[in-house]
């Protein structure tokens, strides 16, 4: 798949999002990059996505003048696993959901019980 056909995916799977949660987003940025980094993925597990930012819970009074968050989707590393079309295109919306799940300030525990892992 072409990165252009990744990226509306990649929004579709945002426009989809409830109305809650798309008014409670706030300062964050959604990206598609190949790969992650060595530092966004020291383990090298292959990671599908990851956020990095101050969730919305944490963020006190004193929160202003910062750049946005950051959520990135890995399309090789998706792509590496999943070569069904359909299947693809299911985990690309869990992937966000689970990235934007953390800008909301859930947990790793609260994302497994919703079934976003």
């Amino acid at each position: 798949m072409n990165r252009e056909e990744f990226e509306d995916i990649v929004g579709e799977a945002l426009d989809e999002l409830p109305g809650w949660v798309l008014e409670a987003i706030e300062n964050v940025v959604v990206v598609v990059e190949d790969r992650p980094s060595s530092e966004q993925d020291p383990d090298g597990e292959g990671l599908f996505g990851i956020y990095e930012g101050i969730p919305l819970t944490d963020r006190g009074f004193d929160y202003s003048l910062v750049l946005p968050d950051r959520i990135t989707i890995f399309q090789d590393c998706l792509e590496e696993v999943i070569v069904d079309r359909d299947e693809l295109r299911e985990e690309i919306r869990i992937t966000v959901l689970h990235e934007v799940a953390h800008h909301l300030g859930m947990d790793e525990q609260r994302l497994h019980e919703l079934g976003l892992d």
